[in-house]
């Protein structure tokens, strides 16, 4: 048999293994999510008593990661929906929408009348139709222990002139699941990977399915060529001429029982059809090997398309999976790919020309200001080359900067970029977040703090078998009323009683060698660069102590 025969009996032989595996997930996850059914219609239930749109003035919205921020096609607005929030014990599921008015740096809660059920991991697509929609397609839904799981396979719009929500029923589309990617491409919603998990098993997919917007239907493509291996979390970016780029993104396989290893995924891939982009036309994959720097290994990256025919990368982690635990490092770069060179680049902050020359105005004055009389010339001038002008600027001005972070929500409207919330993680403890931050991608030379970081928002509670039992009793949490009771008790109970003051231990003194610096950094990126070196190691250090104190 030549190599072509065996290349076309180990492909059929991987299909009928992962068609054999996908049967078997199935099976197994169809019993978790009879149960959890029952609660997500629960919740709709209550949705359904919402007859009329409100629209509220609030605070920002509560910490939340793998929710979905996207660019109103019409206002100066971003659209934030869904996401999840875990406290160490129980894991709340959001349906909630809320806009961010870009001018006035103001915030807005929308209820409108049977919406989505509560989700994460889910994709949103923003397209112009009708005075703009916001399409949503997936994701999970996930009992309080975080044990079980309800993937999503249905589709909706949000028509954003007249706020209303309508769920597209369309048969054909792809499975249940959540860590998928959807891009709006042409006249069509364009979607490709994720995954399906159960309590003992769990599948990824490499497929790609279609839903044209002009006639409602689904069509699952058939790719010739080798395409990327099954995934999810990748990036997904489109071209002018309508293809369809893919990079990086994360799978596991088992090994052997009860032991799983992660992959980290850092291949690219373009799928590009033969023809005009219609449904018919053949599509083909085809490997892509890019030119300049390549982002480092990573997962949990957030993606977003800037301006300038790039699609940009931000934030992630790399975790080290050892036996019995893993250990992450945290991200808060930026990558850009640009589309049209096949090229990827770091995005550099740059110094301003203004702030530049401030700057040399303060070394100038600080030399005036000294004991010694110093007489330089043209000479001395020149010896200063551009290169330790700048190192001098970087140690002068520390800049500020979001912290690292995985599973951010991205967005760009005008050339801006905004990321919002995520999480971070020190040791066992897991850190959500609500700050907002920006950058003029065309300038690249400063973030701007939005919406500064609340370390009180967090709360992390100990994970006990009896709280487990509890959980399962009561049902899976979210929504706004689950927030309003909480902060009912928490005025209840009192802040002293709440969070007791513990006196610094040895495990506490322990605990703060050992993140010291990652704290700093966290204070430092919210306090800004003006701030003295002592204010923001007090900030880190009581940051610190909080989420000590709050974890044990």
């Amino acid at each position: 048999m030549g190599k072509k025969g065996k290349r076309e009996k180990k492909g059929k032989g991987a299909e009928k293994t992962a068609a054999k595996m996908e049967r078997k997930v199935s099976r197994r996850a169809r019993k978790e999510e009879e149960d959890l059914e029952a609660l997500i219609a629960e919740f709709q239930t209550l949705d359904a008593k919402k007859t009329q749109v409100i629209e509220t003035s609030c605070p920002p919205p509560s910490p939340r990661l793998n929710g979905s921020l996207s660019a109103h096609p019409e206002k100066d607005e971003l659209i934030l929906f869904g996401g999840e929030y875990f406290n160490g014990q129980k894991t709340y599921l959001y349906n909630d929408l809320y806009l961010y008015n870009i001018r006035k740096n103001s915030w807005t809660k929308v209820e409108i009348p049977n919406p989505p059920p509560r989700r994460c991991a889910h994709q949103a697509a923003v397209v112009p139709t009708a005075g703009g929609q916001l399409w949503v397609f997936g994701g999970e839904f996930a009992s309080p222990s975080g044990e079980q799981f309800y993937h999503y396979k249905d589709l909706w719009v949000l028509h954003l002139a007249s706020k209303t929500w309508e769920q597209i029923k369309a048969p054909g589309g792809p499975s249940g699941r959540s860590g998928h990617r959807m891009v709006a491409c042409k006249r069509q919603l364009m979607v490709f990977g994720g995954f399906h998990e159960s309590t003992r098993d769990y599948i990824y997919y490499n497929d790609v399915y279609a839903f044209n917007l002009d006639s409602f239907t689904w069509s699952k493509l058939a790719p010739s060529g080798i395409g990327p291996a099954p995934r999810s979390g990748c990036q997904m970016a489109t071209t002018p001429e309508g293809s369809i780029v893919i990079y990086g993104g994360y799978s596991k396989q088992r090994v052997k029982k009860d032991v799983d290893k992660g992959t980290l995924h850092t291949d690219m891939f373009l799928l590009k059809t033969e023809g005009s982009g219609k449904e018919e036309d053949k599509w083909v994959w085809s490997r892509l090997n890019p030119s300049g720097v390549k982002p480092t290994p990573r997962s949990g990256f957030s993606v977003a398309i800037g301006p300038n025919n790039r699609s940009l990368l931000f934030g992630g982690v790399h975790d080290e999976e050892e036996e019995e635990s893993i250990e992450g490092d945290f991200f808060n770069d930026i990558y850009f790919y640009d589309i049209g060179k096949n090229r990827w680049f770091p995005g550099q902050l740059k110094v301003s020309r203004s702030e530049k020359r401030k700057r040399r105005r303060g070394r100038r004055a600080e030399t005036d200001g000294g004991d010694d009389e110093v007489i330089s010339g043209p000479a001395d001038e020149k010896e200063r080359s551009e290169s330790e002008e700048e190192e001098e600027d970087a140690a002068l001005s520390p800049q500020v900067e979001p912290c690292p972070r995985s599973n951010a929500m991205l967005a760009v409207k005008h050339g801006v970029l905004y990321v919002y919330g995520g999480m971070f993680e020190v040791g066992d403890r897991q850190f959500t977040l609500s700050d907002l931050y920006s950058i003029d991608l065309h300038k690249m030379e400063e973030w701007k703090v939005l919406v500064e970081m609340d370390p009180k928002t967090q709360e992390w509670l100990e994970e006990s078998e009896s709280d487990e039992e509890e959980e399962d009793m009561e049902g899976a949490e979210g929504g706004e009323e689950d927030e309003e009771s909480s902060e009912e008790d928490s005025e209840d109970e009192g802040g002293e009683e709440q969070h007791p003051s513990v006196q610094p231990d040895e495990k506490h003194a322990d605990y703060l060698s050992r993140t010291e610096q990652y704290w700093i950094k966290v204070a430092r990126s919210n306090m800004g660069p003006d701030a003295k070196e002592k204010k923001v190691v007090k900030v880190a250090h009581a940051m610190a102590k909080t989420f000590y104190e709050d974890s044990i």
